[in-house]
């Protein structure tokens, strides 16, 4: 099917299918583990809690930053050799072999197979998003971004229901998990979905989107210099950058949930009501998108995130009942904001330097999040709702720059 069957047949090119299916087994077996990472961080470290925020932070910040530092040139030997599916495969293959380091009950291993799998996701972000626009009309790419991080977290819903069900029934120990070996029954049984990702993938077909005009010798190169990028564009990686400054890993509001007196079992439920709800509206959202224009919705995605970090700051163990509310709210924010980003920066990237736009998002990003979860685990161990206030600061910024200074809806 072609993409211009997608406008009148309302239906997605098969690449976007594919890879939908294979972010949401991926995701599946992400979110088994991803949860339980600060507890399981937490007993290994049971002798040093004092330094459990800054170790939580310096693993996620080095883990994110590592792999968004690769999505540039990832996305840059994309365009280049014009080939999508190769890295994409490649990446998602490493990601499921870092899933073994799991089992060994060391911060350092834990450190080495977040290091892996962003390392995978590194590779194949760029790629796949690229892939992902080459094989859809310029009037759906919102729509279609929202379905690929609906998959994401339809996924995630459903590895988070397995975590839960399974410690819950299965392995009856969720609310008393004292050793590393506790945690290992599920780290196992998540390497079974992540397998069945990437061979998912070998269905993909490579996209084929030149142009005559492309064929001659003189056809534009990949442009690895953003400052020749279109200005809009530039603005927006600014506002980004700023943003993720205060974007600290998931883990702390998991962290945070903790720490205001939940327990695991609870803290897992909360964060299956986020991930289904992200999942549920991802599509809608993308879709509105390209009816209104990605930068009044991307400005009021940013301003709920900024009032759900505050909130988790000034939360207190009387109120904590609140997360349940701030939970799905947050789940909202992802809605309006993941795929409507990466389909605003396709729409102004160059139509030959795709995936290396689309990398060099991710990789700013990526720049920002190490000094990020670094600066959030030192805040968090000075006082807990330190790094939520900074969080909400940050993002003020951010919607003011895309408000005030971007002129492309």
């Amino acid at each position: 099917m072609s993409p211009e069957m997608d406008t009148k047949g309302k239906r997605f090119h098969r690449n976007v299918i594919v890879t939908g299916l294979t972010s949401f087994f991926t995701d599946v077996s992400s979110e088994m583990i991803y949860p339980l990472l600060q507890g399981f961080i937490s007993v290994i470290m049971m002798a040093n809690t004092a330094l459990l925020g800054p170790v939580l932070g310096i693993i996620e910040g080095i883990a994110e930053s590592t792999a968004s530092l690769l999505k540039v040139f990832s996305g840059y030997y994309s365009d280049k050799m014009e080939k999508r599916k190769a890295p994409t495969i490649i990446g998602y293959g490493l990601s499921w072999i870092a899933k073994f380091l799991f089992l060994f009950p060391f911060w350092i291993t834990v450190l080495g197979a977040r290091i892996f799998d962003r390392v995978g996701k590194g590779i194949r972000t760029a790629p796949r998003d690229a892939l992902i626009s080459e094989s859809t009309p310029k009037e759906q790419q919102g729509k279609a971004f929202g379905f690929q991080r609906a998959m994401d977290f339809a996924g995630a819903f459903l590895g988070t229901v397995l975590c839960f069900i399974i410690l819950k029934f299965i392995f009856p120990n969720i609310d008393n998990m004292t050793a590393p070996r506790d945690f290992y029954p599920i780290f196992i049984i998540s390497l079974v979905p992540a397998f069945f990702g990437v061979v998912i993938l070998f269905f993909v077909r490579e996209t084929d989107g030149k142009t005559k005009a492309d064929q001659n010798t003189n056809k534009p190169k990949p442009n690895l210099n953003f400052r020749k990028y279109d200005r809009d564009l530039q603005l927006f990686f600014l506002a980004q950058f700023i943003f993720t400054l205060g974007n600290s890993s998931n883990q702390f509001l998991l962290l945070r949930s903790t720490n205001l007196g939940y327990a695991l079992s609870d803290i897992l439920l909360m964060y299956i009501v986020f991930n289904l709800t992200t999942s549920l509206f991802s599509t809608y959202f993308g879709k509105l998108s390209d009816k209104i224009g990605s930068r009044m919705l991307l400005s009021f995605g940013y301003l709920l995130y900024a009032v759900v970090y505050i909130a988790f700051g000034f939360l207190n163990k009387e109120h904590g009942y609140l997360l349940w509310v701030f939970w799905p709210i947050y789940g909202l924010y992802y809605a309006m904001t993941e795929g409507v980003e990466k389909a605003f920066v396709a729409k102004l990237a160059p139509k030959e330097s795709k995936g290396t736009a689309l990398g060099f998002y991710n990789t700013i990003v990526g720049i920002g999040l190490l000094p990020a979860s670094i600066i959030a685990g030192f805040l968090f161990s000075l006082t807990p709702s330190a790094p939520f206030l900074f969080a909400g600061i940050t993002t003020i910024i951010a919607i003011a720059i895309i408000r005030l200074s971007i002129k492309t809806n």
